[in-house]
């Protein structure tokens, strides 16, 4: 990691809502931070199903604009402002990380390893949310902003057709990403004698 270390970096890591457009680093190291963390994050027997799509500036006003035009018809019209401003907060980044598991190597693994099927979509699961983590720490380390959202099965379809995705990315997350123009608030900790147990 760059500017801080892998600690501090997790220390720093917070739900970023306040983002904005200003690039303290060029696209090149995103895509780098997305490269190293996709090829090195641990999957189930070695599986590598993640699945990520980048979406800079207009590409990710695309998605964004696909997400609230989704939810303008299920919202009730007298709710409908609050949520495109929710919306509007997250389209008012840089970027948008898209996370996908590829549903044919899982059914794969459930097929050559029919004893253990059960477990793999859960074991994918748990490996694609280990590749946010690592992006979304990646991306703290250079100093910018981000939180997760989960808006899948209402643009999945529409996902797949503008950015000619395989049908078999099945869409989990969505990261937005920016500068970071409001900082998180305070955060609380339960103590961790109530999280943790030692034995020895």
């Amino acid at each position: 990691m760059s500017k801080m270390s892998l600690f501090e970096a997790m220390v720093n890591r917070r739900s970023i809502y306040g983002i904005g457009k200003r690039k303290s680093i060029p696209a090149e190291r995103v895509t780098e931070i997305v490269r190293h963390a996709i090829k090195h994050v641990p999957s189930p027997f070695n599986s590598q199903s993640a699945r990520v799509i980048v979406l800079f500036e207009k590409e990710s006003d695309k998605f964004w604009t696909m997400v609230k035009n989704a939810l303008e018809k299920i919202v009730p019209a007298g709710q409908f402002d609050k949520t495109a401003e929710k919306i509007d907060s997250f389209n008012s980044g840089w970027g948008t990380i898209l996370f996908f598991e590829d549903s044919a190597v899982i059914s794969k693994l459930m097929s050559d390893y029919s004893l253990y099927a059960d477990n793999f979509p859960v074991w994918s699961n748990q490996s694609n949310g280990m590749l946010q983590y690592a992006i979304w720490t990646g991306l703290e380390s250079e100093g910018l902003g981000a939180s997760l959202q989960h808006y899948a099965p209402l643009v999945e379809g529409d996902v797949q057709r503008e950015w000619k995705v395989d049908s078999n990315w099945k869409l989990l997350a969505q990261m937005p990403f920016g500068s970071v123009e409001v900082p998180a608030g305070e955060k609380t900790f339960l103590p961790l004698e109530e999280r943790l147990r030692i034995f020895s």
